[in-house]
């Protein structure tokens, strides 16, 4: 089963990746701003500084929240 393709889990979604795959390019990948998001990935914090270098492996499992401004 070598040619299974990974995946990851976000908001409780199982999504086929390509890795190697940072997670500011997932994020991008997925239609999200990587600015306008928070992220808790296997759950630990990720802060937004680190989205370009923190590389995404098969099986990690993430939390994704939009950041809505509003008075």
């Amino acid at each position: 089963m070598s040619d299974q393709q990974p995946t990851v889990t976000a908001n409780g979604q199982c999504i086929g990746v390509q890795l190697p795959l940072s997670l500011h390019n997932f994020l991008e990948v997925q239609g999200m701003l990587p600015r306008s998001v928070v992220v808790e990935l296997n759950g630990s914090a990720v802060s937004p500084s680190e989205f370009a270098e923190r590389q995404l492996g098969a099986g990690d499992s993430m939390e994704i929240v939009k950041i809505v401004a509003g008075g």
